[in-house]
């Protein structure tokens, strides 16, 4: 069995049910603009940064300034955050499971820290997790490969041995595009199939083991 170095956790849709308090949210936002949010827009809106929500909804809406939509998205979801934010069915025996076994886990969001810290203040308050990283940490956020890449370094580690959890496909994307091993537990939305990805259905099927065969060998090796 491979060596698994750590695991990176999303936030977002999973560790946490806040997918649908996000899509809640733009879809108000949206509103305000005269935009009725639909289906269409959930590949710009499920898993992206706040900043690429707000450009989509400000150019579909035809109005507003980006900044200002991406404040009020920010704000208006910190609200729903702030009021609660339940776990992810399985995601507690498996963070348990991990500790048990000494495998360090790092949280990897695409979320500002303000809602980052938000959740890790709340719901997630009892899980030792050796740090967080937000979109605000990196100069590019999910889907580019910035913030799987510095999560493995500041544990010490190469991205091949350790694996991503993640739910969206710019999530998946991100992970992907580091090298880390991936394993996808889709929410809101379809994630496509690719050489390196495992697929379950719930974290309730996820065991360590289960994340030390989603490793994959790097090149040379």
């Amino acid at each position: 069995m491979n060596e698994l170095a750590a695991v990176l956790f999303d936030m977002d849709g999973t560790l946490v049910d806040t997918e649908t308090l996000w899509w809640r949210t733009t879809e108000e936002i949206a509103a305000g603009l005269g935009h009725a949010l639909t289906d269409a827009d959930a590949p710009e809106v499920v898993g992206r940064a706040v900043e690429d929500t707000a450009a989509h909804l400000v150019r579909v809406a035809r109005t507003g300034d980006t900044a200002a939509v991406a404040a009020a998205l920010t704000a208006s979801f910190f609200g729903r955050v702030e009021a609660g934010a339940p776990m992810r069915p399985g995601a507690q025996r498996l963070l348990t499971a991990l500790e048990r076994e000494g495998i360090p886990f790092a949280l990897v969001s695409a979320s500002p820290r303000v809602v980052v810290d938000s959740v890790v203040g709340g719901s997630l308050a009892h899980v030792p997790f050796a740090f967080t990283l937000s979109a605000d940490d990196t100069d590019l956020t999910k889907p580019h490969p910035d913030p799987y890449r510095t999560a493995a370094a500041r544990l010490g580690a190469e991205p091949w041995a350790c694996v991503a959890v993640e739910d969206s496909p710019d999530g998946a994307a991100s992970a992907e595009a580091a090298g880390c091993g991936l394993l996808v537990v889709p929410s809101l939305l379809p994630v496509p199939p690719s050489p390196v990805r495992t697929f379950a259905y719930s974290l309730t099927e996820v065991t360590p083991d289960t994340l030390r065969a989603c490793l994959t060998a790097p090149l040379g090796v």
